[in-house]
Formats: structure tokens, sequence, C-alpha cells
């Protein structure tokens, strides 16, 4: 079995074997585009390394046969002192998973190596001690399962003594120093020196991927977009170019169209003397990617054409991450990007406009649960509100909650019911758990391409990033705007991520256009994003082969789903018709000792049945209307036995004594079961209480002739509840038509009246066919 594929070999199909890393970057290969020579190590690989705990046989040789054909190409040698060839060792999975697997980057570097790194840039020591000091980071994080939060306090520590702001204002004697403290956090915590040898460094790190296939994290992240486990990931090994080497060097990411509105245009960030990662860590705040156009113009007029080139490659938006090393372009990865619902809607419609997409393949693009998240209610811009902040529109929506500076906490805090807004400098990977139960993420740097903005987007989560004004102190618990004014933990703010705003306290909520639209304001159908979801909808209503049906228990209900588009109602449920002031009707049913005393309940509970299924009817008029007979156990129209226990027998003590309490205690203990899910309810129940279907059959059936007395055209269908046997399926529905023949001959208005059941139990499939027959 091959495990090894060189770029040239793959194509952007072959995602299941290559990942989606891996098949496109050989896709962007055979296009031409400028992507840094490396292979892909297969997803196969990864799977029988996780199946049997070690590499599978014959990988080690296939990596080091790609490893010299790279070494060749390149002119370099892996570990070499004079010019060592380094190389970044990348995950990449079938389906993306942004930050979720590792990566390490100038693998190949050591204590000798470092200074041919230095002589090969021109004598930049800072340069190779900047990229050394990297490896060291990652490589102790990722391979050797150091705290990231060591390496990260150790660099902050060296900036505050050192009175620098950022990274790029640290000497190389700071660096050299920082790498000196970076090998004692490894010796120390890892219980190992960090290896020197090249080789061992490179079979440690794809060991490191591999393994994180099944980091909590990226399981938790699989779990939440329904991910299948068993793909594993595939690990490519790129040569390394790097944006670290000075101010003609950055690194960026960016979006063939903006992937939080939908906008075309050009979108992404871009990190003067930086690697990779710093861009989605968010280390720095970026600048936006239309800047490079003043910075290196060269290069901004390639990506721009590169861009152009993938999109219509690729026929939808792309997410492209490249580096400039001195001037010179390379591309690092590109994929479909993550997008924002709104978004999805909007470029959809827009490359069926450019003829790029038909407008099938445009339906294909959007899903429910993103029509769903449109829905979602937005600020009210009337109420008042007091900004404290303006950050980065990340991800669009309004959230409101509670702050929170950790994962832990939020989970706490929302598994309570308490809704919560998860503050960070920026977030990594693992304050996913915290990002998945948020309503909102808020952090003060990072940018439109962070690991914060990128995961929120692709969980429909409300996202306001780089804050760059706000001083979050995560282990004091609080952040302080740039006025002075202090948030503390479980303090309200308010944040829109279509805006960028946030603001204190709770601001008011209304309607989004589209349910407004959907509710039949015209005034809205002239907004961008409503005519996109109106002309999609319509064409799916055009194309589909299947009615679509709502839940609906009120004629409000009905009226609003027939605005939203249902083609009727699938199930009315009856029982909820019976709750409130009418409750005492149906215990005055139950605890009836005599015939006259049940039909003097049902003679009540009729009009108002009867209004009830006028109003729904009347609302889907010439829509049909599945209305299920009363369904759930008795003991949810009665009190608890304990209760009415302890109540009876308190009055009895104060001579209290009521004969309708008594009756109804006699009742309640007469009805109760162990399991009531599986006994006195259903079709049973209207056997057992006779005239009870009776009454609501009645009461649907005159409305329905009162309104083709008016001259509408109700269609009425009936369900009768859990039935299980043939024999009360007839039964029932006998006495249904009786009812039928009864009202006709009343009103003089004949009505074709459907009736069926939903095949619920384990008896009713096996006598599904005999049912089959009578409905």
């Amino acid at each position: 079995m091959v495990f090894v594929y060189d770029f040239s070999e793959g194509s952007k199909d072959q995602k299941d074997l290559l990942g989606g890393k891996g098949a496109n970057l050989a896709e962007m290969t055979n296009l031409g585009l400028p992507v840094p020579p490396g292979f892909t190590i297969s997803t196969e690989a990864c799977r029988a390394y996780l199946e049997a705990g070690r590499e599978p046989d014959g990988l080690a040789e296939e990596v080091g046969e790609h490893l010299v054909r790279l070494e060749e190409r390149m002119g370099k040698r892996l570990g070499d002192i004079d010019d060592p060839l380094l190389v970044s060792v990348r995950s990449g999975a079938k389906f993306s998973m942004p930050g979720m697997m590792e990566t390490v980057l100038n693998v190949g570097l050591n204590d000798r190596s470092v200074h041919g790194l230095a002589a090969t840039a021109g004598g930049d020591e800072r340069f190779a001690y900047d990229s050394y000091r990297r490896l060291l980071a990652m490589f102790g994080s990722t391979v050797l399962d150091v705290e990231p939060a060591r390496f990260h306090d150790a660099l902050e520590g060296l900036k505050d003594d050192c009175g620098a702001k950022d990274d790029v204002d640290l000497t190389v004697d700071d660096l050299r120093a920082l790498v000196d403290t970076y090998k004692s956090l490894i010796r120390e915590h890892a219980g190992t020196d960090f290896p020197q040898e090249p080789r061992e460094q490179l079979d440690m790190a794809v060991r490191a991927v591999f393994t994180s296939w099944n980091t909590e994290r990226a399981v938790l992240y699989r779990r939440q977009e329904r991910i299948p486990g068993d793909l594993g990931t595939a690990v490519n090994i790129c040569t390394m170019v790097f944006g670290n080497g000075g101010d003609d060097s950055g690194t960026g990411v960016a979006f063939t169209r903006d992937p939080a509105s939908g906008a075309q245009g050009v979108y992404g960030d871009y990190l003067v003397n930086a690697q990779g990662e710093d861009v989605v860590a968010g280390i720095r705040n970026t600048v936006p990617l239309a800047d490079l156009e003043k910075i290196d113009r060269a290069s901004y007029d390639e990506l721009l054409a590169i861009m152009k080139t993938l999109e219509e490659h690729y026929l939808d938006l792309c997410d492209i991450e490249f580096t400039i090393e001195h001037g010179k372009l390379w591309m690092l990865q590109t994929r479909v990007g993550k997008r924002t619902a709104e978004a999805a809607f909007r470029i959809a419609c827009q490359l069926v406009d450019q003829g790029l997409i038909d407008p099938d393949e445009a339906v294909r693009r959007v899903t429910g649960a993103q029509l769903a998240q449109l829905m979602f209610p937005r600020f009210d811009v009337g109420s008042e509100r007091v900004l404290i902040t303006q950050g980065m529109n990340a991800s669009p929506g309004a959230a409101v909650g509670k702050v929170v500076f950790d994962s832990g906490t939020a989970v706490e805090w929302a598994a309570r019911g308490e809704d919560v807004i998860l503050v960070r400098r920026e977030t990594n990977p693992d304050d996913l758990r915290g990002m998945v139960v948020a309503r909102g993420i808020l952090t003060s740097r990072g940018g439109k391409t962070s690991h914060a903005a990128v995961v929120a987007r692709g969980m429909g989560r409300t996202c306001v990033c780089g804050a760059d004004s706000l001083d979050v102190d995560v282990k004091a618990k609080r952040l302080t705007t740039s006025e002075g004014t202090i948030v503390a933990e479980g303090d309200v703010i308010s944040i829109d991520g279509t805006t960028g705003e946030v603001f204190a306290g709770r601001v008011q909520v209304q309607d989004s256009l589209v349910v407004r639209f959907f509710e039949g304001d015209d005034a809205q159908a002239g907004d961008e994003l409503v005519g996109a979801v109106a002309r999609l909808m319509e064409h799916a209503d055009g194309r589909r082969r299947l009615d679509v049906r709502a839940n609906a228990d009120t004629p409000d209900d009905a009226a609003r789903a027939r605005r939203f588009g249902a083609q009727g109602i699938g199930l009315c449920r009856t029982e909820h018709m019976f709750l409130g002031d009418r409750r005492e009707l149906v215990e005055d049913l139950i605890v009836a000792e005599n015939t006259e005393d049940q039909e003097t309940a049902l003679s009540a509970l009729l009009p108002m049945q009867r209004d009830d299924f006028r109003g729904i009817l009347q609302a889907m008029d010439g829509l049909p209307v599945t209305i299920r007979l009363i369904d759930p156990p008795l003991h949810e129209f009665l009190p608890d036995l304990t209760d009415l226990s302890v109540e009876v027998a308190l009055a009895d003590e104060r001579g209290d004594q009521s004969s309708k309490q008594h009756k109804l205690l006699d009742a309640v203990s007469r009805l109760h079961e162990t399991n009531p899910m599986l006994g006195l309810r259903g079709v049973r129940l209207g056997i057992v209480i006779p005239g009870l279907f009776a009454m609501q059959a009645r009461a649907i059936l005159e409305a329905a002739s009162a309104l083709v007395q008016e001259g509408h055209d109700p269609q009425p269908e009936i369900m009768i509840p859990l039935v299980a046997a043939v024999q009360e399926f007839e039964l029932v529905k006998t006495d249904i038509l009786r009812v039928a023949g009864q009202v006709q001959e009343e009103t003089g208005v004949e009505l074709s009246v459907k009736v069926g059941t939903m095949i619920e139990l384990p008896r009713a499939v096996m006598a599904a066919g005999e049912i089959a027959k009578e409905a």
C-alpha cells in the first residue's frame, strides 16, 4: 500500500485520501500556482497508526524517499548546518477543522543549523532565532505535551522585562535568551531534552499530528459539526517559506468574498514580519488585506489574480493562506471557505448571476440550519444603548449574556441556564467547549480570520474580534475599556456581530428582516439578503417534490405557518387545547360517575373545541390539516397523587370536606399507572371515556361545515392516536363516520374527511398492513 504522495500526484477530488489541505495543495500545484514543494502522508496511514498504536510498515521508508527527492529539488538537506532544509508538518483532514489539530513549523532547526539559517538570510540572526524559538514552542506543546501557557507566559514576561509591545520588538539577544528559556521549560516539564536530530523531529511531529485526531477538542468539534470520527487526518510535509524575515515579508489569510456578509471585494488579514500561525492565533492585530497594495503592490496584484483563478476553478468562495518571503508570494493553502448564513445565501445568488453555478446548485449550497440562523433577532437600533467598544464584525448576530473569561466557567454557567458571552484576549482550540455553549464571543485581539472568527462563523455564533481598546485581564476576571469602565465577570453585555459594536448591559432585540418579510412586511423586499433568501426559497419551491407541513395548535400558529410557506398542518395536537381554564372541565369529565355528568362536561367542551378548529381550518383554507384526537395519558390532566392526598387529608382535618376533591382523589388513585406513557392514553382513552372522541370529531366537522357554508374550503384529516390493533382503529373510525353522517344531516353539507393513524407502536408495525386497509 502507498502511504505518501507528492503534491504533484494528487487533485482536489482526493480529500478522502489526502485530506482537504493535501488535496488542495495538489490542485494548486497542478494549476501552476506558486506552492512550496512537499508531500502528503495519507489518511490511510493515520488510520493504520491509530488502530495499531504504531506506524504502519513501510511508512518511514516512503517518507525517507520523498524527503530525498525534496532535498534534491531544493538543493538543501534536512539538518545541514550550513544551508538547512526546513519543513512544516501540518494536519489536514477531509473536512476543515480549524485549529483543532496540530501544526509544527521550522522542523529541522537545531543548535547548529540555526547559524546556517542566519547565514543564508544574509547574516540575519534575529530571523534565525525567531524561527528557532517558534519551533521550540510548537514542538514542546504539540509533540511533548508541555502546557502552551508556559511558553506564552515566558514570552510575555520577556516582553514586559524588555519593554517590548510586540514580538517584533525583541532583539536577537532577547530571542537567544528566549530559546534557552524554552529549552529549559521542555527539559523541566517534558522530562527530556528537545531533540537535535532533524529526522527525529520530523517523525515525532508526524506521530503527534496523527494522535491529535483524537484529542478532546478535535472530538468535540467533530461532534459539533457532525464529522465522522473514523476518517483520520493526513499530514502535509511542506518546504518552509518564511514570512518572518523582515518588513518585506509577511503572512496572511484571504477570502475571495467577505465570509461574514457575502459582499464581493478584497477581504482578509495581513501581518508583516510573521509566520502563518500568527494570523490565526491573533498574537498581534493584523492590517486589512487591502493595505497590502501599499506595502507590496506586485505581490498584491499577483494575489488578486490567483484569488480570481481559484474562485473560478472551485466555483465558490475560497479561503486562502499565503506567505510573502522577501517579496516572493507563496500559496500555503486553499479550501472552500466557511461562511455565515447571511453570506451563504448572498454568495449563492451572486454565483448564479455570474454564470458560475445554476439555481439548483445554489439551493444545494444553503441549508435549513442556515435559514434558521437568519431568523434570529437583532438589536433594536431605536433602543437605548451604551457603546463601550468597537471591534471587527467577525460573525453576525445579536448576543446578550453575562461575561465569563474562561471555558470552564462558560460551561458551568450555561449548564445552569445562564446566557454567557465568552471574553478572551484571543481564543485557541482549547476554548472550543466554551465557544460551543456561549451565546457570543468577544476578543481583544485577532481579525476576521483569527481562530475565534473562523470557528464562530462555522458554528453560527455571534462574534466580535480585535476590540483592541479593551484590556482583558483573564486572571482578574475583568475587562477595562479605554475610558476606564470596568466590566467584571457576571456583568451583562450585548455584542453585535454584524456591526462589531459592544454595549454595556442588555440591549433590546427585534425580529430579523427575513422574519419580517415572511410575515408579510413587503418593505423588507428591497434588502439584498431578503431578496436572496426569497429567490432561493422560490426556486426550491419550484423544484421540490414533497409538501412541507407545519405543526400548529392554535389559529395564530397556523396563520404564521402559512405565511412562512407551509403546505398544510402536519400535526395539530388537540391536547394542548385542554390546558388552562379548560383543565377543570377535563377533570369533571374524568370524575363523572354517570352518563349525565359526562355529557354535561362534553357539552361544555364542544363549543370551545369547535371554535379552536374553525380558526385553524380557516387559517389553512384550501390546505390539509391533520388533527390528532386527544393523545396524552390522563395523569397530565390530573393533580399529582401525593399532593392531592395531602390536600384532602388536611381538608378533612379542618372539617372542610369536598365531595369533588374526594371524587378526584378516587379517580387519580384508580387511574394511577407505573408507566403512564404506555397505559391509558390515546385510542384506549377514547374508548374508555365514551363520547370523548365523538365530541372532538363533531367539533371538527361542525367547524368545517360552517366554513363550507361561508364559501371556504376546509380540508380536515382526523388522526386516531396510539393505535396498536386494527380493531381499535375500526371501532373509533366507525364512531367518527357515524358523527359525520349526523353532522351532514344537520347542516346539509357533505364533507369528505380522511381518517387515519400514525404507526408509532411495535404492535402497530406488525399490524400496519391491516390498519392501512381500513385507513
